[in-house]
Order: structure tokens, then C-alpha cells, then sequence
């Protein structure tokens, strides 16, 4: 008898999966666990957190594992302010005029729109 996953999915609710239905992932940094599958209902892509023991039921029952890493980008420094909600409002303004692109490259440190051209 082959074996059977129960998941839910926030459209379909509980669904029934076959094992390679299923693939569990491992973040090795830090070790946080997840599965993926996609939903037979409604053929979404649907991701849960998994707790160490849930990794482990489903690993035992033969769902493939795949180790991944945190991109290396996340440990560079990040000079200067954080980026904020302001910034965000400010930006978006900048892109509604017809000059954003001239306005962008001129708030460039060193740049201007002849530099480029």
C-alpha cells in the first residue's frame, strides 16, 4: 500500500498526496524545514513551514529532500540608511513624472544622464 500525505491548501482545503507529491526542503544555515507541493485541487503551488519532527515523519515516509543556503547577499554590509515606507512613497512619485529616469541618474552619486549616453 503505497503512502499517503495529508496536507491542506488555503483554497481546497485537506487534500491527499502521494509521496512524490511532496518535497521537503532544509535551509542549512539555520536549519528551518518547509514542504512543497502542488494542490491536485486546484493546481497551486502551496509551501508550509515544517517543524524539525514534521521534516522527519515525512522524510521517513521517502518524500525527497533538498538542502538549500541563504543567499550570500544577506551577510554583506548595507552602508548608508534603511531603506523606509518614505522612501518607498518617494520613489514611487519619482517614477509617476516623465523625467524619472533623468531625475534617478542625476541623484546617483557621480552619475548623470550624460554619462550613459
Amino acid at each position: 500500500m503505497a503512502t499517503r500525505i495529508r496536507a491542506s491548501c488555503e483554497d481546497c482545503g485537506d487534500v491527499e498526496l502521494r509521496v512524490d507529491d511532496v518535497t521537503v526542503r532544509v535551509c542549512i544555515d539555520d536549519d528551518a524545514g518547509s514542504y512543497v507541493f502542488r494542490c491536485p485541487g486546484c493546481d497551486r503551488s502551496v509551501v508550509k513551514d515544517a517543524e524539525p519532527r514534521v521534516v522527519e515523519l515525512l522524510v521517513a515516509s521517502g518524500v525527497d529532500v533538498t538542502a538549500w543556503s541563504m543567499p550570500a547577499e544577506l551577510l554583506e554590509p548595507r552602508p548608508g540608511p534603511a531603506f523606509t515606507h518614505d522612501d518607498l512613497l518617494d520613489f514611487h512619485e519619482l517614477l509617476e513624472g516623465d523625467d524619472w529616469q533623468q531625475a534617478f541618474l542625476d541623484a546617483a552619486p557621480g552619475g548623470s544622464a550624460s554619462d550613459v549616453a
